[in-house]
């Protein structure tokens, strides 16, 4: 990336670049094709080689749930790599990822992270989001919870009974898949539509059968009350996380954009190779016990990718999916919500 009195054009693939600062500014230094470079041992990860913006007062203001993004808040990581920008970073926490897109779609956020199944309904529902980066799968942190002396035993039992869920959440296409591979339809079983906070109180006063919920309220959840695990997502769906945007404010910020996720693969990797660390603060970070942080980041899986037709395909085969189950009120095409650097 260089900064330059005009703005250079997208080009139409997605490219890597790495950048170095020197006293005269910012100065391209590679331009290579594909994914992850590495550099002094720390993996680099860059949207497109995009644009690259004077520093003009900016803002970036990015809606998190309980993960990474909040370590990088408690960090004040963006903070300072994007204050030589011009740019101010606000921070807005959310409980969920559709209540996220619900505040991309009215402007109020820039970037932000959900599951699988959110970015699929704020699109039907007309939201300019597109889509900025993907983690791995991560099938082990999501999972449905039952009492403890519950006689449901198997999925199969699930027949019938009130579950709890985020309604457009990644659990919900979880649960959609759960039952058929169980033999089930999706008819067979009654969704209750409930935010974290509220299903756990449901369930602790026995007003549901199962919640259906993913970490850290999943960890929490085991730590301190009577439940077992029912069945988690493995070898069921691959519950990735998607980081997004507007399209408007892709288009017109893909320096800062780059950044973010370069700061994400960074943390990731640091993660990978400091479990216990990484449990210490994410204790401390979202206020919870370490023996439950340390549950959520066994079960967890880092690594930041970039979007690619492959990837596309699969937030499609979720919304085709979704709509032949009559819950988006329309047919979508995701890759119209493809980052503008991708040539699908």
């Amino acid at each position: 990336m260089t900064i330059k009195k005009q703005v250079e054009p997208v080009r139409p693939v997605g490219v890597v670049d790495t950048v170095a600062l020197s006293q005269s500014g910012m100065r391209r230094r590679f331009l290579l094709q594909g994914g992850l470079l590495a550099a002094a041992g720390v993996g680099a990860l860059t949207l497109s080689p995009g644009r690259v913006f004077a520093a003009t007062p900016r803002e970036l203001r990015v809606g998190n749930q309980k993960g990474l993004l909040s370590l990088l808040k408690g960090r004040g990581i963006l903070e300072k790599r994007l204050a030589p920008l011009g740019v101010t970073v606000k921070w807005i926490e959310f409980v969920a990822g559709p209540v996220q897109l619900e505040a991309l779609s009215v402007g109020s956020i820039d970037f932000g992270d959900a599951g699988e199944a959110p970015p699929i309904f704020s699109q039907a529902a007309g939201s300019p989001l597109v889509y900025v980066a993907a983690t791995v799968a991560r099938p082990s942190v999501e999972a449905v919870l039952v009492p403890k002396e519950s006689p449901i035993r198997k999925v199969s039992d699930l027949k019938g009974k009130r579950i709890a869920l985020n309604k457009g959440s990644n659990v919900h296409y979880f649960l959609v898949k759960l039952l058929e591979k169980s033999g089930l339809q999706y008819s067979d079983i009654s969704p209750v539509w409930l935010s974290p906070p509220d299903a756990r109180a449901a369930f602790e006063k026995g007003a549901i059968d199962a919640w259906v919920i993913w970490e850290p309220f999943l960890a929490a959840a085991e730590k301190t009350l009577p439940v077992r695990i029912l069945a988690d997502a493995n070898g069921v769906v691959k519950n990735r996380a998607y980081y997004f945007s507007s399209k408007d404010y892709a288009l017109k910020n893909t320096d800062v954009l780059n950044i973010v996720i370069d700061e994400l693969n960074k943390l990731d990797v640091w993660a990978r190779a400091n479990p216990d660390a990484l449990g210490t603060e994410l204790a401390a970070v979202l206020g919870l016990p370490k023996s439950v942080a340390d549950v959520v980041v066994s079960r967890s899986a880092f690594g930041t990718e970039a979007i690619t037709p492959s990837i596309i395909a699969e937030q499609q085969q979720i919304a085709d999916v979704f709509f032949d189950l009559k819950l988006l009120p329309r047919k979508i095409l995701v890759k119209e919500a493809a980052p503008p650097w991708l040539a699908i």
